[in-house]
């Protein structure tokens, strides 16, 4: 497919980032059944791609989605049509989608798609949405989308939708995948998770003392889980990213990193990444 760099034209390769969580607290659960959390994200270089070319009888087609993605219920899809319906406008769109981010890994990529294909929209149909309503309807299909739609590392409270900028060290990453995909869902469901815990504040986090309280539940489930998150913490302080089943381990360089990957198992999914305090995306926005 012939690409462009030109984000006002259609078949431009608009980038979808992986997110890490920091930390994780769930502080409560609200009457709807949804959880209050505190977290920490931050982007990193891995990344899916979605190309999008207008359709004049107003379909919109998903393209190349992995095994298990193919149905209405895919982020992309409520997105595109979220946005079609608030809109009123006539035109489709067909989607093209290059899939790099693990499904169930806890790096979310299906919500970073759903923030991507709400942005890319916006422009490809000439809708001129601003920011804070893009994001509110990114709030609506996810906890998670609003900080991809913003594309800046967050502290997140609420359920994930109210952000505040923050900035990090934007250090390599070793990040080591699993092979297991994780349902948020159910880890979420499971009557052992903790849900009481205490506000921190930024001095808290600053100062090391947050951790993941989906951690205990998901390595239960998940003994793959378990054991890579052992194995990464014989080298540092290892964590496990949302509800996994990434676990990661931020480093001082990337000659750093490389010795924490040599030292790891030749046949597990592992990789060195880049911390992000600005996505792609929010790249893109910025020249628009």
């Amino acid at each position: 497919m012939p690409v462009t760099d030109d984000p006002f034209s259609a078949r431009f390769i608009w980038p979808s980032p992986a997110k890490l969580n920091h930390f994780l607290h769930v502080t409560g659960r609200r009457d709807d059944g949804y959880h209050t959390l505190q977290t920490v994200f931050q982007f990193i270089d891995l990344q899916d791609e979605l190309v999008f070319t207008a359709r004049g009888d107003g379909d919109i087609h998903l393209h190349n989605a992995p095994e298990g993605l193919q149905g209405d219920d895919n982020l992309i899809l409520r997105a595109a049509r979220l946005i079609q319906r608030m809109s009123g406008v006539p035109v489709g769109a067909d989607i093209h989608l290059t899939k790099r981010i693990p499904v169930g890994g806890g790096l979310g990529g299906g919500s970073s798609n759903a923030a991507t294909t709400l942005v890319a929209l916006n422009r490809l149909w000439n809708l001129g949405f601003p920011l804070d309503e893009l994001a509110g309807y990114g709030a609506i299909l996810g906890a998670d989308v609003p900080v991809f739609v913003r594309g800046r590392a967050a502290w997140g409270e609420g359920i994930g939708e109210r952000l505040m900028p923050v900035t990090l060290p934007e250090t390599p990453v070793v990040l080591v995948v699993p092979p297991v995909s994780v349902s948020t869902a159910s880890i979420f469901k499971d009557p052992a998770l903790p849900r009481d815990h205490a506000r921190v504040d930024w001095a808290t986090f600053e100062a090391g003392a947050c951790v993941n309280d989906c951690e205990a539940v998901v390595c239960r489930r998940h003994p793959e889980v378990a054991e890579a998150l052992a194995a990464l913490r014989k080298l540092g302080p290892a964590r496990l990213s949302g509800t996994g089943a990434a676990v990661f381990l931020p480093c001082d360089s990337q000659h750093a990193a490389q010795m924490v990957i040599d030292q790891l198992p030749k046949n597990w999914t592992k990789r060195v990444v880049q911390g992000l305090n600005h996505s792609p995306l929010a790249a893109i926005l910025r020249g628009l």
